[in-house]
Formats: structure tokens, C-alpha cells, sequence
């Protein structure tokens, strides 16, 4: 019975541990892999991509070659900006104001006609039309071919790898194609310039009086999740802007920004159905909204004096290496920033010399942002630790950090500390048995003592 109750008490103890040790696996391994499940949409290719990190939180079919439309004046604006000024003068050509297809997008500009270019600007975007995008072409590069290959190049520049333009505003052509993912490298690229955000943000723009024209031109937003254009069942609050597109052969078209809780995200629906492209992207919003966040990278990561990390490929003193405190990760809300894998790679940057490094984060195998590493020759500051107020040299931010394996290692601590107190409880009556003959063998003898008491000079032994 006795060796029954061991044994059972044994079998008890390795199953706790075991299990212990295996929900522990589960639960990192749980983590590590978690990636929200997506949503249906109506679009033959969709993509989500986070605008700061470049991270795609959600994507259908993002490679497939598809028809753009008038998504393509995304890329037509990019160039306009890093090749002119806004302020310098368009003039409209003949080509540009009848070569385009009739009855296509237009604000009916004349041959001759002179505008700004951010006036010309502002009728691409938000009328699409398309002499001003075929007059644009020809301002920056002198003709439409020449301006077509500038567009070509921009799209290799930034990785685009299924696209390629021939034309400035998005009219069919088969050999004018892109796809949702290159669409959103250039969607990205476009909105770190302050101005472009700016017009595809307004809802309403006035062209002043031109030589042609005595009347201002009233102009209106197309992206209906924006604007209050036809109809206002499609607004959403949180949108920033966008491009709308459509032919018959592209389908509906959709690109749109839009900001929520500091993040930035980017969604690019293709060969959609009309008025759909609208409810798929508000799903694809919603979605990532309500199961991503962002994290600041300066929040969780810090760089220590004997990180060889680092150094060993870098080669420059830690303690001059400070992240970038703008950097940011995205990863799903119920993910632990703990989880988060990282490397540093070497990386020069000619627009500044100071970055010496970058940190690249992963989650679930997938990229979800990076730190640059800046060298600087300054004095560093003290670290504001969290939980201290400003005035005592803190952050002054309420922080609390969960230390996942900590709290493994102490569960099984105790688990260990229950199986060591069944073990014994189990052994009880052997203890007691052992104690028993042990005292029995070894009594414990009675020692007599006597008292020497003296009387009168005579000695005397008293018993006690």
C-alpha cells in the first residue's frame, strides 16, 4: 500500500511538471505565431500596409497584375514633386487637352491655358482630371514618354516589381499595370510628402481665374469616405484622403489614408466592384484597427554599454548610440512586445551621416518595423525610467511591464514546491516508523545526580 501511494504521489508530481512545462511552450508558442485572421472583401486584390513601418497587416492576392485607373496620378504627383516647385507655371498643350479620352475626367481647361502647378495639382487629385495630369507630364519632362519613364523608375526606386506605366493618368492600356502591393509602396511613398497629404486630405479646392478662364473653378473630392460627394453613406471618421479609379476593364479602384489611435495605415483595393471599394476598405480599416497597435520602439528597447550586439557590427562606442525615439513597431494587440525578434544590420544614410545602424523587428515571421541607431558625440542624458515623476528625473508615464517568462519560472517554482510537499506527505508514515525505532535503539540514559553537602567539616552525599 505503502509503495502504491509512492508511486501514485510520484506518477502526480512528473504530470504537474509536465504540464507546466508544456502550457509554458504553448504559451510562448502561442504568441510567437498569433496573426489576427483577416476579413472577406468583395476585391479581386487588397492590401493594408502601416504607413510609418511599412508593415502589411492584411493582404489578397497583393502581387497579382491588375488595371490601375486613375490611381495611377499617385505616382504622377510623386514625380511632380521631387522634379518642380508648385509654384512655377503649367501651360496646357493641345496634346494635353485633347489627347485624352473624351468624356473622360476633365475640368475643361483650355489650349494655352496657364496654371501653377499646385493648382494643377489640386485638379488631378481631386477631380481626376486628366489633361492636367497629361500637362503636369509635360512640364516636368518635356513630353508624355520621357515623363513615363521617370514614372517607371520611381516605381524600380521603391521596389515595385509587378508595374509598369505608360501613361500619366491611368487610361486603359495593356500594358499599364500594377498591383495592390506596388500600389502601396508608392501610396507610401507619396504621403511622407507633407503637401501631397494636404491636397488628397482637402474636401473642396477653388482654382482662381486664369488666362483662359474668368471664373474661378470650384472643385470637389471624389473619395466619398472623405467627402460628401453624391452621397455621404460612405464617410468614415478617420479618414485622411486618398484617389479614386474606374474604367471598365480596371473595375473600381481605391486608395485611401486613414489615422486611428497614432497609427497610420494605408489600404489599396483593386478590380473591386462600384460603391464596394468603399465597404471594403471600411472593413479592412476596422479590422486593423480594432487588432493592431503601435509601440514605440524607445519604449522597450535600450542599447547597453557591453551590447556586442551592437558593436560587433556597427564598431562604434555604445554609449554614444541612441535609438531613434521616432520609431515605432506594429504588431496585434494581443501580442507581447516581448515576443518581438530583432537584428541590427549596418546602414548608411547620405541624407544623414549620423545613422550608423538599423534595428530590424519580426513578429510571426514577418517584418513589423525598425529603429535607426544615430551616432552621436554628444553628452547623453539620464534614462527617464517610468512610474518616476518629472520632477524627479522620471518619464512620468504610468508603465507597467509584464514579464511573461518570470512569471513561467515562478508558477513552476511552486508546482515543484507542491510536488516536494506530496512527495513527503506520501512518506509520512515511514518517517514516523523510522523515527519510532530509532528512539527505540537509542534511549536516551537517566543520569543521577548527588549534592555534597558539608557539616560541621564532615562530608555527607545527599540523593537527589
Amino acid at each position: 500500500m505503502k509503495k502504491r501511494n509512492r508511486l501514485v504521489a510520484k506518477i502526480m508530481v512528473s504530470i504537474m511538471i509536465i504540464f507546466a512545462l508544456l502550457s509554458i511552450y504553448s504559451m510562448v508558442a502561442a504568441a510567437e505565431d498569433y496573426w489576427p485572421e483577416g476579413v472577406d472583401v468583395t476585391a479581386e486584390s487588397a492590401i493594408v500596409m502601416e504607413a510609418n513601418t511599412g508593415t502589411i497587416l492584411y493582404s489578397k492576392n497583393m502581387d497579382e497584375q491588375l488595371f490601375p485607373a486613375s490611381i495611377t496620378k499617385i505616382m504622377t504627383a510623386l514625380v511632380v514633386f521631387e522634379n518642380c516647385d508648385l509654384d512655377e507655371t503649367v501651360t496646357f498643350s493641345k496634346e494635353a487637352v485633347y489627347s485624352t479620352e473624351a468624356g473622360s475626367s476633365s475640368i475643361a481647361r483650355d489650349v494655352n491655358e496657364e496654371m501653377s502647378v499646385e493648382h494643377t495639382l489640386y485638379g488631378m487629385m481631386l477631380e481626376s482630371a486628366n489633361e492636367c495630369a497629361y500637362a503636369l507630364a509635360e512640364h516636368v519632362a518635356g513630353d508624355l514618354s520621357s515623363f513615363v519613364d521617370m514614372m517607371n523608375e520611381k516605381a524600380k526606386e521603391l521596389g515595385c516589381k509587378n508595374t509598369h506605366f505608360k501613361n500619366a493618368n491611368g487610361l486603359p492600356d495593356d500594358e499599364h499595370v500594377t498591383s495592390a502591393y506596388d500600389m502601396a509602396l508608392i501610396a507610401r511613398a507619396a504621403f511622407a510628402i507633407p503637401k501631397f497629404a494636404e491636397i488628397v486630405g482637402t474636401r473642396a479646392y477653388t482654382i482662381p481665374p486664369t488666362n483662359k478662364h474668368s471664373d474661378p473653378t470650384m472643385l470637389n473630392n471624389h473619395h466619398q469616405m472623405l467627402n460628401f460627394y453624391k452621397t455621404n453613406k460612405y464617410l468614415y471618421d478617420y479618414c485622411l484622403g486618398g484617389k479614386t479609379g474606374y474604367t471598365v476593364v480596371a473595375g473600381a479602384t481605391l486608395v485611401t489614408y486613414a489615422k486611428k489611435d497614432n497609427m497610420t495605415l494605408i489600404c489599396v483595393v483593386m478590380k473591386d466592384t462600384t460603391a464596394e471599394e468603399y465597404n471594403d476598405t471600411r472593413r479592412l480599416f476596422d479590422y486593423c484597427f480594432d487588432n493592431f497597435a503601435v509601440y514605440n520602439v524607445a519604449d522597450f528597447t535600450s542599447i547597453s554599454e557591453k551590447d556586442t550586439n551592437v558593436t560587433g557590427i556597427i564598431g562604434e562606442n555604445n554609449q554614444l548610440i541612441k535609438i531613434d525615439e521616432k520609431d515605432v513597431i506594429v504588431i496585434p494587440k494581443a501580442a507581447s512586445v516581448l515576443d518581438v525578434k530583432s537584428d541590427v544590420v549596418a546602414k548608411a544614410d547620405p541624407d544623414n551621416p549620423a545613422i550608423v545602424g538599423e534595428i530590424q523587428y519580426r513578429y510571426a515571421n514577418k517584418s513589423v518595423g525598425s529603429a535607426d541607431l544615430v551616432f552621436t558625440q554628444n553628452e547623453t542624458e539620464s534614462y527617464p525610467f517610468d512610474n518616476i515623476p518629472k520632477s524627479q528625473g522620471g518619464s512620468g508615464k504610468e508603465y507597467i511591464q509584464v514579464d511573461y517568462l518570470r512569471i513561467a519560472l515562478i508558477l513552476l517554482g511552486v508546482l515543484v514546491v507542491i510536488g516536494i510537499i506530496l512527495y513527503i506527505r506520501s512518506k509520512e508514515s515511514d518517517i514516523l516508523l523510522l523515527r519510532h525505532r530509532f528512539v527505540t535503539r537509542h534511549p536516551k540514559k537517566r543520569k543521577s545526580s548527588m549534592t555534597i553537602i558539608r557539616d560541621n567539616g564532615k562530608r555527607r552525599k545527599r540523593r537527589k
